[in-house]
């Protein structure tokens, strides 16, 4: 079996430095320093470029030095995305070419000739047909989509590559869901646990694509990332790049991709709207955020481009169209009134700084602005935000619940002292807001523990599972 990992970073074009400095000491920096202590390990990875700027202005320049160390070194391979981290599948075909040429034109500046990417990874692996056509158009060689893209009905073989069909040799690797939550969950307490846990498929001539968010290994997990490198330090799985599988795998079948995200869930497919997270045709504010979205790409479009006020407005937008304001309006579970303000008043501000622009349409951005925050606030008032994530918590646990297998009890003992040992450092340190991450993480590991050693009740009511 080969092991072709993939990571995905990424901070908000508003992110605070605070914040930035923080995620990448946790997870970030440790990440490339320790692939540079496993010189045969290998990463496929994601970076948006505005994150690349933050560490720019930050102060940040070891983590792009470990950057530029690695791929030199033929251990990193870096993919193509959108620079701001919009939904591509929104956006009109200009804007979606704009955002990825700005994310190479970043990548350029800081990696020079060492950044080369062949895939593409569109942000919150948000795939369409669309998305993909405008990829391969623009000259990479594959884009990766999470499996409940691959068409239904038919079974996913790992031992084989996909293409897209009507775009010829361009390839499209699926996200293997199950072994990338059971490595982001936290639930598996060594690597070797993990690599166990793929049993006779260890000796099989197939491959396993993981793809993760990369704040997850440090920074929303502590600890995580000693998982990651326990991993990738076995003898038992070889690393590749997602660009080497087809030197193992030649044979190739053609295949029609239905549109997904990595957030998808089977209920949202069944409904028909695979982007529900952030544009749900049942939830109002997003049907406003788009509204104003549109409104701000048109006006902004239809200014005179040679105008001295036009460079400012064009920058506004491309930073406005981020995808974070969308999710954190879905209240599923997700939900965030900042986050949802900011994004709205980015879009508004683009719009008053177009040269030319009318009093109708300011008027036009100010009421969608104000109705999409009052709207917000009218949803957390009345109870609202709590009943949809409620549900959604619910319908989370349950779908990851079901892809995890148990973990021994000896496992999570092994792993809350290997926490409470870097919660005393830390302590030690004064960094007591991440000791008390820490402290959260080993409680969570507690009730996980004392769940497994709860009776469970069976499908015939209160009885005990016997055993």
């Amino acid at each position: 079996m080969l092991w072709a990992n993939f990571l995905h970073l990424y901070q908000p074009p508003t992110q605070k430095p605070h914040w930035i400095k923080r995620v990448t000491a946790e997870s970030y920096r440790k990440i490339f320093h320790e692939l540079k202590t496993a010189p045969e390990a290998k990463l496929t990875v994601n970076i948006n470029g505005v994150l690349v700027e933050h560490w720019d202005t930050c102060g940040e320049d070891e983590v792009i030095e470990d950057i530029r160390t690695l791929l030199a070194r033929g251990q990193l391979e870096l993919t193509g995305s959108a620079k701001y981290h919009p939904l591509l599948p929104f956006l009109p075909k200009d804007e979606m070419v704009r955002q990825i040429e700005l994310n190479n034109e970043t990548h350029k500046k800081y990696f020079g000739e060492l950044y080369r990417p062949r895939g593409f990874f569109p942000p919150e692996m948000a795939f369409s047909l669309e998305v993909a056509r405008t990829v391969q158009e623009l000259g990479f060689e594959w884009i990766i989509a999470d499996e409940l893209s691959f068409p239904r009905g038919r079974t996913l073989d790992y031992a084989h590559l996909y293409t897209i069909e009507g775009l010829g040799n361009f390839n499209i690797y699926f996200r293997e869901r199950r072994m990338s939550w059971v490595i982001l969950s936290g639930q598996m307490g060594t690597g070797n646990l993990l690599i166990e846990s793929l049993g006779e498929r260890l000796n099989r001539n197939e491959y396993l694509l993981t793809a993760m968010d990369g704040e997850t290994f440090g920074h929303h997990r502590p600890g995580l990332e000693q998982l990651l490198f326990e991993i990738y330090r076995s003898p038992k799985l070889t690393t590749v790049f997602i660009s080497d599988l087809p030197k193992y795998f030649p044979h190739r079948t053609p295949v029609s991709p239905q549109p997904s995200t990595w957030a998808l869930m089977e209920k949202d497919l069944e409904r028909k709207v695979p982007f529900a997270r952030w544009d749900d045709k049942d939830n109002s504010i997003h049907t406003l955020q788009w509204e104003l979205t549109r409104l701000a790409i048109h006006t902004v479009n239809g200014a005179a481009h040679n105008d001295p006020g036009y460079p400012a407005a064009r920058d506004a937008l491309d930073r406005a169209l981020h995808s974070d304001q969308y999710w954190w309006a879905s209240a599923k579970p997700w939900w965030s009134i900042e986050m949802i303000e900011r994004g709205a008043k980015e879009l508004y501000d683009a719009i008053l700084k177009t040269p030319g622009v009318t009093e109708a349409v300011k008027e036009k951005a100010k009421h969608l602005y104000h109705t999409i925050v009052f709207t917000a606030f009218d949803w957390q008032r009345s109870g609202l935000v709590d009943e949809l994530s409620h549900k959604e918590d619910e319908d989370i646990r349950q779908r990851t619940d079901a892809q995890i297998p148990q973990l021994p009890r000896k496992e999570i003992e092994k792993m809350v002292k290997k926490l409470e040992h870097e919660m005393h450092n830390v302590a030690l340190r004064q960094e007591f807001e991440r000791a008390a991450q820490i402290r959260d993480r080993i409680a969570e590991l507690n009730r996980y523990a004392a769940d497994i050693a709860a009776p469970k009740p069976s499908a015939e009511g209160d009885k005990e599972w016997e055993g």
